[in-house]
């Protein structure tokens, strides 16, 4: 009977769950049951095989089931492309570090977005490397006939032996506050009874031809503390007396300092000669708030050249003539044969030379080339608007010097963290950004998350004319 009404219910259209309480899914092989026939079943089991038509609601749709079957995009191609893009744009125009909502680019036209570096600072030419010019110390070569660093010493730091000599040291002393390089420099009192000198040059090297008719330069960095009148700051000379005014008579045969605000060269040779240096370009005037490049030169035409700070002040023709032939001294600080005009400031760094060492073109002071086989450097902190914990990274370089390694030579690190923690990237090969100028990429790479984004790029087995990178460009991507 049950049986029976069962199936008198299923042929009214009107059964309920109860009435087919076991029935399964894998019945139900054809058409289409609606809600009101349904009532409360729950089709959790449902096959999805068996679902061919209609719409299912997106609660009974796990989300696995459509990420399986979704096309992922990857954007890195489009990234990359515009960071480069920036990159060349930020050349182009010479920009100066910058930033977007996701993206920071860095040119080097400056240094403004270099936070700290090691070994590696930026080259005014924009590009970062281990091999670099810097301003240093004097080098000692061998046209160097005397060689003073002033660090607590008046030894002559050439081969020469050419020591100077201090006629009181209460008024030429050492100063370690005051100086241009090193742990000293000589500061002179502006008594009349100074003077540091050396003994005769010839004494000392058979070279010396400077004093009499060749081409020779001397040179140093000065900073007055005060003056007036007339002073002398150093002296080609014929002293023959350790007591003031260090000579039997007479004047320096050449000799340099200031006039009044003029820069004066004065000198005898067999008639006086007498040349107030040109008040062109920066000036030739004297400064007491900082050290400042002096040079005097003469070519082998025996015309004499002056420059401040590597700025050439001009010529004078005329100096042709032997400047002395007896003693050949250096005298700093007084001149001789009076007790006037002595010299109120600071002397660092003096090289004497039996060379024209500049040609009478302008020139960068004490530049030197400097090499590190390692270094790195740290960019500034960069702010992002949401925490970050994938970041990349496009780098243009050049090989100066050797090939240089990605990963080896060069190193990538990235931080979101403010630095507490570098993530190191596996850079890879990119196509040349330009002639010569090689470029290198990391997408996604996994970070401590933070705001503050930093990179840093590390070199080793750098070597001056070996391996030699120059970081051009940085496309920080976050």
């Amino acid at each position: 009977m049950t049986k029976a009404r069962d199936l008198a219910n299923i042929i009214s259209g009107g059964f309920t769950e109860s009435d087919i309480p076991n029935l399964s899914a894998s019945k139900i092989t054809s058409g289409s049951i609606d809600t009101a026939r349904l009532g409360n079943i729950d089709l959790t089991n449902l096959s999805a095989s068996n679902l061919t038509s209609g719409s299912i609601p997106d609660a009974r749709v796990p989300a696995s089931a459509v990420s399986q079957h979704a096309t992922s995009f990857d954007d890195n191609k489009i990234v990359n492309d515009i960071s480069t893009l920036a990159i060349r744009q930020a050349s182009n125009e010479n920009k100066s570090a910058y930033n977007t909502n996701s993206m920071y680019v860095d040119v080097f036209q400056d240094g403004t977005g270099i936070a700290s570096n090691t070994n590696a600072p930026r080259n005014a030419s924009e590009f970062v490397a281990t091999t670099y010019t810097t301003i240093g110390e004097f080098s000692n070569d061998s046209n160097t006939v005397a060689l003073y660093h002033f660090n607590n010493s008046l030894a002559d730091s050439s081969s020469n032996g050419a020591n100077l000599t201090n006629h009181n040291s209460s008024y030429a002393t050492f100063e370690t506050s005051d100086k241009k390089f090193g742990t000293h420099s000589l500061k002179m009192h502006g008594n009349s009874n100074m003077a540091v000198y050396t003994g005769s040059l010839s004494d000392n090297d058979s070279a010396v031809t400077a004093p009499s008719t060749g081409a020779f330069t001397l040179e140093m960095w000065i900073k007055y503390i005060g003056r007036s009148g007339t002073d002398r700051i150093a002296m080609l000379d014929n002293r023959n007396s350790d007591t003031p005014p260090f000579t039997s008579g007479g004047t320096p045969y050449l000799s340099f300092g200031f006039n009044d605000n003029y820069l004066n060269v004065y000198g005898r040779h067999g008639s006086d000669h007498n040349w107030d240096v040109p008040n062109t370009a920066t000036g030739s005037t004297y400064t007491t708030s900082a050290f400042q490049h002096h040079a005097i030169e003469r070519d082998g035409s025996g015309n004499l050249h002056y420059y401040i700070d590597g700025v050439f002040k001009g010529e004078q023709s005329g100096w042709g003539q032997s400047l002395f032939t007896e003693y050949r001294r250096l005298v700093f600080g007084q001149r001789t044969g009076t007790t006037s005009e002595s010299y109120n400031g600071f002397i660092d760094e003096v090289r004497y030379s039996n060379i024209e060492r500049y040609g009478g073109s302008n020139f960068t002071p004490n530049q030197v080339t400097a090499s590190s086989a390692t270094g790195n450097f740290i960019s500034n902190a960069i702010t992002a608007p949401s925490s970050v914990s994938k970041m990349g990274a496009i780098i243009t370089y050049q090989d100066n010097a050797g090939t240089n390694t990605l990963n080896t030579d060069i190193v990538l690190q990235l931080s979101a963290d403010n630095g507490s923690n570098f993530t190191t990237a596996t850079l890879t090969a990119m196509p040349d950004f330009a002639s010569g100028i090689k470029m290198a990429k990391v997408n996604d790479l996994s970070v401590t998350a933070g705001t503050q984004l930093k990179y840093k790029i590390s070199f080793a087995n750098q070597a001056s004319g070996s391996k030699e990178a120059r970081i051009r460009g940085v496309s920080l991507q976050y």
